[in-house]
């Protein structure tokens, strides 16, 4: 994966034992950047808005690629949700950052990836008390290669139709944004897959 000026600048300092904070970018509601906060500071309660990207990538048959989050992250562990999320650097673009982790992520780069929409929202995990305020860029595209999770980001995987969807999300947990990013994405989902897909 290409390395560009903020991942650079913003990647852990190898073989020092030391990692730089890692920083996220601050917005107003309406998407522009106000500044920067620290991670971990930008979620604890009330939390700060933030920038922030959410993946949703389909194989060939219209079934959604979920990941189970590591058992040992510290928001959110276990649960399940979308292909990938997460926050770009400071002056990173969502769609360059949401490249960027789905390939850091899965081992996987999408064969198409194209922008869905925003969503912007405030979501308590009441099992670590942090706080998701954020400003959302939704993504959606194709995963036509093996997937090769990382052990220390994803504990497992799944491609599902939409009906196994459903009864997964009944019987265990996910995260507390993945149904209003999923919602947020689904009229690019349905153009992406099809109305046959159920979607």
């Amino acid at each position: 994966m290409p390395t560009t000026p903020a991942t650079a600048a913003n990647s852990a300092s190898h073989g020092t034992g030391t990692q730089e904070p890692i920083m996220l970018e601050l917005v107003d509601e309406s998407g522009n950047t106000i500044g920067t906060a620290e991670k971990l500071s930008a979620h604890q309660a009330p939390g700060q808005l933030h920038r922030a990207f959410s993946v949703f990538l389909f194989d060939e048959r219209g079934r959604l690629l979920l990941q189970q989050r590591a058992l040992g992250k510290y928001h959110s562990p276990g649960v399940w949700s979308n292909t990938c999320c997460g926050h770009p650097y400071p002056g990173e673009s969502p769609f360059a950052a949401a490249a960027r982790r789905t390939h850091e992520e899965l081992g996987l780069s999408p064969s198409l990836l194209a922008q869905a929409g925003t969503v912007r929202y405030n979501h308590p995990d009441p099992a670590s008390g942090l706080v998701e305020q954020e400003f959302n860029h939704l993504f959606v595209g194709l995963a036509q290669a093996a997937v090769r999770p990382d052990p220390e980001e994803v504990e497992a995987t799944a491609f599902v139709t939409a009906e196994e969807l459903a009864k997964r999300h009944a019987e265990v947990p996910f995260s507390a944004w993945f149904m209003t990013v999923l919602d947020a994405a689904r009229p690019a989902i349905r153009e992406l897959t099809g109305e046959e897909a159920g979607w």
